[in-house]
């Protein structure tokens, strides 16, 4: 049985920003309900003054966000909608990308707006998740979100899915596998390629009908066998997803006749650095090697430090099979056990891969530092060059603890200079976020027998530093170069959500950490701070993930607002085109520039073009994610009934997710598991029992059984131990 806590926090006094910004939030939450200054300061355990509330309640009510309705109370302006005003006659059309809920619904994610617009089932029409739509939406009376209905699917997010065949005498149909896709598929006779009833089979759609709930109508591609094995799942996440397994014939034709080595009249065109020192540090399993290091001395004292990438536009030109379809993926995706490539293999681990002992086709950013190890020059080009020398992580962290081994004095004199410059960018407002990277060991038939956290250990920051540097550069370079501007594809990160980062700043003052949030300045200084924190107190530890989520999602874009989480006004993604087509496109652009042709792309064009590149990024992050998850859930099963520690990760009306501390596997222990009702605070950041007074904490330490698992929906269900205590 858990103990029993009080409440210990005392009241804060919140910037005048902070506290407007808590007082919305507060209104927003309870719309109905009247408050006044005085009363405000007791829901929200204020510390501040009623004169400071009565101000912010004025200021909030002067932008429309709150009313007066006499006596000194403010009611939620209910018309207030994401910045318009949306009466109950009044009707607006959007343009955005359908999100669906299992039950059928969806929400539509609006770009520029800060709430997505709910659409029921009866009015979605033939619009599935992932699809492209145009909505009609309308603010029914009393609500304080609007509502929508779909008009028409503009783009479909996918037109392969993956389910089961079941056969009838007259046709067939697919019963697909995502939870989100409400109807079957019919497959006629002359389609069904052989599949057997029973199979697991991957079916395009060929005839999509024009009445929601009807069933569309398509073609087998590929008969995958019976399900149950973890190679279809995996194959079903990357379809479910949006992503062809194979690539088409015209494709691989073409990279067929891409002839082998080096063509002599490149050398001629390009600076050729054969000759330099360089090599590759990746992860041991690692076949596409897109980046290498070199580094040249003189004697003066200074050196050039090498940063070389494939030339993938060498190969991939515009207008080509292999480039259109390079662009339809966008990226490659890393699930646990495979990569799906954004190139066919010939050129991904073959052609465009910087492997030891070969001479390769390359795109370089070559920084000069002085004998202090400042940056004091900068060259960019097309080269050739020579990797002499593969190491995996491990390999040149033992160098560079050593200072023995292959390379040792140019790994050692790299990781000076990029500790310095990782120390200048953290001074000049970069924000030390460090996610924990789930790995798994796996067996021969690819099931997990052990999951554990991949460390980041100077190695990795080495490399990580200098393709940071390269990025920032291109970037700066291509902006500086000529005006009137120059289109490109730049990588932004937004300022945080200031409700989130209130809410968050709300949650860590009641562990005892203090945060200033009225500045980005300041933000990024609090969050710096907290990381240095979590690392000698492990109940901070689970504040980090919560602090990511207040962030902006870095995306692609061709209007530069710079980057906020790494603290640079300009970047780009410049060094992995083997797996980005944002960097294909980045290359190419660059290219121009420095051969002086005057590039001017169309900027409306290539910002389409860095929209899709972005919704293709978080495709793969999510297939990514849900590889995590089925691994995790695949490992847990076979210790249903064993007990472990773990730490409270989030906090719903059904129950507590705990994540276990060793696998970082989640699960959820339910409120009907418990002996009694536990009420959830607002922001669900704690549950209380309503008899005893219980509490339960984001990032408490507790011990949980592992009751059961359920492989198909990515699900741990778990109960607290009898012996479970809150740290």
């Amino acid at each position: 049985m858990s103990k029993k806590k009080k409440n210990t926090t005392k009241g804060q006094k919140l910037a005048a920003h902070t506290l407007r910004v808590e007082i919305k939030r507060l209104f927003k939450r309870n719309a109905q309900k009247r408050f006044n200054a005085k009363q405000i300061i007791r829901k929200l355990k204020l510390a501040n003054s009623r004169d400071s509330v009565q101000d912010a309640l004025d200021k909030l009510a002067n932008k429309e966000v709150i009313r007066s309705i006499g006596d000194d109370k403010f009611k939620f302006n209910i018309d207030e909608v994401g910045g318009r005003n949306l009466s109950s006659g009044e009707k607006t059309v959007y343009e955005g990308r359908v999100d669906m809920t299992r039950s059928g619904s969806a929400y539509i994610v609006i770009e520029g707006l800060e709430d997505d617009i709910h659409v029921s089932s009866k009015y979605l029409k033939t619009a599935l998740n992932g699809d492209t739509v145009k909505i009609n939406t309308w603010h029914p009376r009393g609500r304080i979100k609007p509502e929508g209905e779909v008009l028409e699917v503009l783009q479909r997010g996918s037109e392969y899915f993956i389910g089961t065949f079941s056969k009838s005498q007259k046709y067939g149909f697919v019963m697909p596998d995502k939870l989100n896709m409400p109807v079957d598929i019919i497959v006629f006779p002359e389609e069904q390629n052989e599949a057997k009833d029973g199979d697991k089979v991957v079916v395009k759609i060929i005839k999509w009908h024009d009445r929601g709930n009807k069933s569309p109508v398509g073609t087998i591609t590929s008969v995958l066998g019976k399900s149950g094995s973890s190679d279809i799942e995996m194959k079903s996440i990357l379809i479910n997803n949006g992503f062809n397994l194979e690539f088409p014939e015209d494709v691989l034709a073409e990279v067929t006749a891409f002839p082998d080595g080096v063509d002599e009249g490149e050398v001629a065109v390009r600076r050729d650095m054969r000759q330099i020192a360089t090599f590759t540090i990746d992860p041991v399993d690692a076949k596409d090697f897109d980046d290498a290091l070199s580094i040249e001395y003189f004697e003066d004292g200074s050196c050039e430090v090498g940063v070389h990438i494939a030339d993938v536009t060498h190969f991939v030109k515009p207008k080509t099979a292999l480039d259109k379809e390079a662009y339809l993926r966008s990226t490659s995706v890393y699930l646990v056990d495979r990569v799906l490539p954004m190139l066919p293999e010939k050129l991904s681990n073959g052609l465009c891969s910087l492997r030891p002992n070969e001479d390769k086709y390359t795109f370089s950013a070559v920084f000069k530092f002085d004998d202090k190890d400042k940056l004091i020059g900068k060259w960019f080009g097309k080269t050739l060059t020579h990797s002499d020398r593969r190491f995996a992580y491990a390999e040149a962290q033992k160098v560079i603890e050593t200072g023995e081994g292959d390379m040792s004095k140019e790994i050692k004199d790299m990781a000076r200079i990029a500790r310095k410059m990782r120390k200048q960018r953290f001074k000049e407002g970069a924000i030390a976020f460090e996610s924990e990277e789930v790995r798994f060991k796996l067996d021969e038939n690819g099931v997990p027998i052990d999951v554990y956290i991949k460390e980041r250990k100077e190695a990795n920051l080495l490399i990580e530093d200098f393709m940071l540097l390269a990025n920032k550069e291109v970037a700066l370079y291509v902006n500086k170069k000529e005006k009137p501007e120059i289109p490109y594809v730049y990588r932004v990160h937004d300022l945080p959500n200031p409700d989130k980062v209130a809410e968050f700043a709300r949650f860590a003052f009641e562990l005892g950490v203090k945060m200033k949030t009225d500045t980005p300045e300041q933000i990024a200084k609090s969050y710096n701070d907290l990381a240095k924190l979590a690392e000698k107190n492990e109940a901070l530890k689970q504040l980090q993930p919560i602090a990511i989520r207040t962030m902006a999602k870095a995306e692609y874009s061709t209007n530069n607002i710079g980057h906020y989480g790494l603290g640079f006004d300009f970047y780009s993604h410049f060094t992995s085109p083997i797996r980005r087509y944002s960097d294909v496109l980045a290359h190419r652009i660059l290219y121009q520039v420095l051969e002086g042709k005057n590039y001017r792309t169309d900027k409306e064009k290539l910002e389409a073009q860095c929209k899709h590149i972005s919704l293709m990024e978080r495709k793969a992050t999510d297939a990514e994610r849900e590889s995590i998850k089925y691994k995790q859930v695949e490992f847990i099963q076979n210790h249903v009934g064993e007990t472990f520690d773990g730490v409270i990760s989030g906090i719903i009306d059904r129950g507590i997710f705990v994540e276990l501390s060793h696998s970082k596997c989640e699960g959820m222990v339910g409120f009907d598991t418990m002996t009694e009702a536990f009420e959830v605070t607002d922001g669900r950041l704690k549950a209380v029992g309503q008899r005893t007074g219980t509490t339960y904490k984001m990032g408490d330490k507790v011990r949980v059984v592992i009751t059961d698992t359920d492989l198909q929906r990515r699900q741990i269900n778990m109960e607290f131990s009898e012996d479970s205590t809150l740290a």
